[in-house]
């Protein structure tokens, strides 16, 4: 008697109810903002927005993927600092152009991904593990490469991915257009081609995925080195976002920002699902609030609580849906 391996699922093509969702709820927040405060919605305060918005959503589109899969990467904090401050030194010590300066800060996360992936993949350690572990250690190299606390006289070879006219079409930031484009290029890839749903399949069920074929280890090695390379990318946006001075706390809190954006997305933090235009939506949503936030005059902490709150809505909503594809 032959057995005859699992078939993959076949991921629709379409726009999910948490999307739309989220477009309605930014929206009305956006609706608000500008009610009660009309600089919200002028150009020079929805330019620096998306500006805020297109690291953490790159970042986040990388996640997704990882998260997908059944991981999880808390060490892109620590990573951004090791890129940025990289980088920087390249522009201020040897004074390297705008391709080198990215090729060089995406080679730099891609090993760090590479670090991960091989650690979680061929370790058969859990990744927060892992990561939480990588985190410190990409901390302390970061730390250690600033040494004196602060790279100054960094260049504007940047500019291109800044706040500044130079880093806008039509009005338009470059660092966001960017981000658009690589996440409708995830989305595609994930909904329509067997190498993006093998990344589902194993999010799903790990041992039907290697009964059906798929060379799990791989991916999952895959799917680290992506975030990686997309977290060299997001450093030369944080870099451009800010001064000629880059401090050590570049990086602080980027972690956090992002799996709130992807868990706000709709993504499950159980593996199996997600959908990187939902984090998209989820990193505008959380900028959307934090800078609402500022602009209102309140405290900064309530920031951390809205996206708190929202992240309690999408998690619960995330085990309702779970609970009711089991009782049917």
């Amino acid at each position: 008697m032959t057995t005859t391996a699992p078939k993959l699922k076949i991921i629709r093509n379409r726009v999910t109810g948490q999307e739309i969702v989220l477009v309605g709820v930014i929206a009305v927040l956006w609706v608000a903002l500008a009610l009660s405060t009309p600089a919200f919605m002028t150009a020079g305060s929805i330019q620096p927005l998306l500006v805020a918005t297109a690291p953490i959503a790159l970042v986040g589109v990388g996640m997704t993927i990882v998260i997908i899969t059944g991981g999880i990467d808390v060490s892109v904090g620590g990573a951004i600092m090791v890129c940025s401050v990289i980088t920087a030194k390249a522009l201020v010590n040897a004074e390297v152009n705008l391709g080198v300066a990215v090729l060089l800060s995406v080679a730099v996360g891609g090993l760090l991904g590479l670090i991960n992936g091989v650690l979680i993949a061929y370790g058969r350690v859990h990744a927060i593990i892992i990561t939480f572990g990588t985190a410190n250690l990409f901390m302390f190299a970061g730390l250690r490469i600033f040494g004196s606390g602060t790279v100054n006289g960094i260049p504007a070879t940047l500019a291109f991915f800044g706040r500044g006219p130079d880093g806008r079409t039509l009005g338009i930031p470059h660092a966001f257009l960017i981000t658009l484009l690589l996440t409708a290029a995830a989305w595609w890839y994930l909904r329509n081609t067997a190498g993006g749903r093998h990344f589902f399949a194993i999010g799903g069920d790990a041992q039907a995925a290697r009964l059906a074929g798929v060379r799990v280890q791989r991916r999952v090695l895959l799917a680290y080195v992506l975030t990686g390379l997309l977290v060299g990318l997001a450093s030369c946006f944080v870099i451009a976002q800010g001064t000629s001075t880059l401090d050590q706390s570049v990086g602080s809190g980027k972690e956090l920002a992002v799996i709130a954006a992807v868990v706000i997305g709709g993504t499950s933090i159980m593996g199996g699902r997600g959908s990187v235009l939902g984090t998209l939506l989820g990193a505008l949503l959380v900028q959307s609030v934090a800078s609402g936030v500022t602009q209102l005059g309140w405290r900064s902490q309530l920031s951390d609580l809205f996206v708190g709150i929202f992240i309690i809505v999408a998690v619960g909503a995330d085990l309702l849906r779970a609970r009711a594809r089991r009782n049917r």
